[in-house]
């Protein structure tokens, strides 16, 4: 199925191939390719799951509170720097995978692979939803060996839940090639696009791992979501409208259309960081551009198919306001992506100010990569 949506926007031939067993190679492989996302964590971790086709596997895993970082790719095949064509084929050894990256402090490997299973059919082989090709095996791929006993302790205990062979593989990565652009973030891109996993599901990740009460009164959850009557006592009546009403300012007449000093963006409402200058683009649509937020849990994405139109919203998740919307013409080595962001929504906090502000935290992101 996802093939088909592939073809039209890629012409793309899908070839189902031959069956794949389970197995466990030894550790020792050649070094893997690695591509370092960005994210405010000195500690993540990484570990890569092979689901069917990686647009839904990679969306479940952004909602689970914990996960930093999220990239679909190629992994474990014969051949350098492959193309989806090529893998499509299922003559290339490559598995559909998603590298994801997350904070042990937050949660632990364990909760993660128990998730992962919940998505995947283990006895199919090759096969996951409409999807058939060894490219869609399923598999865990690590880079610790410390993480094998883990991983096996579930898998283990899935066998015991059902009468056939469980077909996941176990091994080690061997090699890792980030996938195209039009790949990443896709069902952010397009809402309605052909998913394997069900809604239920990424309800499930949404509440898989949920803020402790310990955790939701420290320090650094402070941003807290304000009630309308103060925010209109707050705000000037363009950003109230904008953010409450979802009203959109004019174009190159805004505040943050031409900022580009270095500092970070704040969100209006509740203060709480959403993008920085590092990521922010000239795009000649006349509103501030941004290729992506600090985190991707910072904002939530909603259909808008308001004034005839079908457009992604995008909003912040912690005040709820409505900060712009998001569309796939941004630039190709940035992701992708432009979220085109409505000045009213943001207020700018200059690098020489973040420290006595209480951002001083964020400075390491506006180092350029």
């Amino acid at each position: 199925m996802k093939q088909l949506f592939v073809l039209l926007a890629l012409g793309i031939g899908l070839f189902i191939v031959s069956k794949l067993g389970f197995s466990q190679k030894a550790a020792g492989s050649k070094s893997a390719k690695q591509h370092t996302m960005n994210n405010i964590h000195n500690n993540d971790q990484v570990i890569y799951f092979a689901g069917g086709c990686f647009w839904g596997t990679e969306h479940f895993f952004k909602q689970v509170r914990g996960v930093t970082a999220t990239e679909v790719g190629y992994a474990n095949g014969n051949l350098q720097d492959p193309t989806y064509t090529q893998v499509s084929t299922g003559k290339t050894g490559f598995a559909e995978t998603v590298k994801v990256s997350y904070d042990p402090e937050v949660i632990d490997l364990k909760l993660l692979v128990d998730l992962f299973l919940k998505t995947i059919d283990p006895t199919s082989l090759n096969r996951q939803g409409n999807d058939i090709g060894t490219q869609y095996r399923t598999g865990i791929y690590y880079t610790n060996a410390a993480d094998i006993p883990v991983i096996k302790e579930s898998l283990t205990a899935l066998a015991k839940q059902y009468p056939n062979q469980i077909v996941v593989e176990l091994e080690p990565l061997q090699n890792y090639y980030d996938a195209e652009a039009y790949h990443q973030k896709y069902l952010d891109k397009n809402p309605g696009g052909y998913c394997h996993i069900g809604p239920d599901l990424f309800e499930m990740a949404r509440k898989a791992n949920p803020e402790t009460t310990e955790a939701a009164s420290a320090p650094s959850s402070s941003y807290k979501k304000t009630d309308k009557e103060t925010l209109k006592k707050e705000l000037t009546p363009l950003q109230y409208d904008v953010t409450q009403n979802n009203a959109t300012e004019r174009a190159f007449a805004n505040e943050y259309n031409d900022e580009f000093r270095e500092g970070i963006y704040v969100d209006i409402t509740t203060g709480e960081p959403l993008f920085v200058s590092t990521d922010k683009f000239e795009s000649g649509c006349g509103w501030p551009s941004f290729s992506k937020p600090i985190s991707d849990s910072l904002v939530e994405k909603l259909s808008d198919n308001s004034y005839g139109m079908r457009r992604t919203e995008v909003r912040s998740k912690t005040g709820d306001a409505h900060l712009g919307h998001v569309f796939d013409d941004g630039p190709v080595d940035k992701g992708g992506l432009r979220y085109c962001i409505n000045s009213a929504s943001l207020k700018f906090i200059p690098k020489e100010d973040m420290k006595n502000k209480g951002y001083e935290k964020y400075l390491p992101l506006l180092v350029k990569k």
